[in-house]
């Protein structure tokens, strides 16, 4: 397996190379440049040629240190791991939202109380950062501009919103919203619409 590669065999050495710590992603089943260091640092502590590609004498190190993955470490529910939580977040009513860490956190007072993966904007129309406030809530929006349906979509900059994405389910990162910020898990953002009320602030960092 090599850089650019992408099947359920990468998947599958994500998964076991989370296990041993080296990725600390949901997996994807793309070999990108994330993957490509976790293997070179796995080959390094071993002393294997560091290729940050797999070769059968790195493959059989790992399946000899890892189990077979579950369905569960293979495609988690909630992916990302959730990086320090910004200063802004930790009071109140938030949704935290980090571009490094590609999550929402729904915190209250300084806890979270759920998580979930996100995406953003692409370079031509990117997901506006800073501190703003949800002006409005719409259980079942449509984007007149994009001819998308917008569920559960919580307004919180102009015509930005955080809302599920079919598309983000089905593609994952290898798309991008026009500004908004999508969620994939509907069951979830469904039980987080609920909570949210207009007013509540909303945290957009890196």
């Amino acid at each position: 397996m090599k850089d650019g590669d992408e099947n359920a065999k990468v998947r599958e050495l994500q998964a076991r190379l989370r296990q041993v710590g080296y990725f600390d992603r949901a997996p994807t089943g793309f070999y990108g440049t994330m993957t490509g260091g976790a293997v070179k640092a796995f080959q390094k502590k071993r002393e294997l040629p560091q290729t940050g590609s797999v070769d059968e004498t790195t493959w059989q190190r790992l399946l000899a240190m890892t189990h077979k993955p579950t369905a569960d470490e293979l495609k988690p529910s909630t992916t990302n791991k959730l990086d320090k939580p910004d200063e802004r977040c930790m009071t109140g009513r938030v949704l935290c939202i980090s571009k490094e860490s590609r999550t929402l956190a729904w915190m209250i007072d300084g806890k979270v109380v759920s998580s979930m993966d996100v995406r953003f904007g692409s370079e031509n129309t990117p997901t506006r950062e800073g501190t703003f406030q949800v002006d409005r809530k719409v259980r079942q929006d449509w984007s007149k501009l994009y001819h998308t349906p917008m569920p559960y979509s919580m307004y919180f900059s102009r015509g930005q919103a955080v809302h599920y994405s079919s598309d983000f389910a089905a593609r994952g990162y290898n798309g991008a919203s026009h500004g908004c910020v999508n969620v994939r898990d509907k069951v979830k953002l469904a039980a987080l619409f609920d909570q949210v009320k207009v007013g509540d602030k909303v945290v957009v960092h890196w």
